[in-house]
């Protein structure tokens, strides 16, 4: 039995030219949707410098205060320079007489700051150290805040009427009759194995 072959499957000269415009009209649809998209973006600059990505804050390395700096003593050993500092950042094989503190702080919108102290060990004992001007401790914490908008910050005590009125709000009356004492535990229990049974 011969079963005829649909339309599609046998190459004929009037699906050529069917085909053939479907092909063109599909590249030239999106040869138009490709300029549209570049020539959006060249009228209008402003859209795309609108809508940013959020970028997170980068904190790394150690925050070396002019007061942890204020310190340090000649003579100090690694030990009592690490309970003041921390660990350092940087200690390398080839310097083992040298420490690097090394701190930067990158927040969208805001130059990096970048600071640096470098101690340097004679015999295992504190001999000088380099830094960049570092800031107070007081300096730091506002340099972190600075740049963010903050919302209006809400009274932190309550005003006399509103104590008054969460009083009313909260008010419990105490029950008129006294609560029953609750019943006593028992002091016996049953046995946990019945009498006459085999292990």
């Amino acid at each position: 039995m011969h079963f005829p072959s649909p339309a599609c499957a046998s190459p004929t000269p009037q699906g050529r030219p069917i085909r053939r415009s479907v092909v063109l009209l599909c590249a030239l649809s999106s040869l138009v949707a490709i300029s549209a998209c570049s020539s959006v973006t060249s009228r209008l600059p402003g859209i795309t410098s609108l809508v940013t990505p959020y970028k997170i804050d980068i904190l790394q390395g150690n925050v070396v205060t002019r007061e942890q700096a204020a310190v340090l003593q000649p003579g100090m050993t690694r030990e009592q320079v690490r309970d003041i500092l921390g660990s350092p950042l940087l200690a390398s094989v080839f310097h083992a007489d040298r420490w690097d503190y090394v701190f930067t702080f990158r927040r969208q919108g805001q130059t990096p700051q970048q600071r640096r102290l470098t101690i340097f060990f004679k015999a295992n004992a504190l001999e000088r150290f380099e830094a960049d001007e570092l800031p107070s401790e007081a300096e730091f914490v506002a340099s972190l805040d600075a740049g963010r908008k903050f919302g209006k910050v809400p009274p932190l005590q309550a005003t006399e009427a509103q104590l008054k009125a969460f009083d009313e709000r909260n008010k419990t009356t105490a029950p008129a009759t006294p609560a029953s004492p609750a019943p006593e535990p028992a002091t016996s229990y049953p046995p946990l194995e019945t009498p006459g049974t085999a292990r």
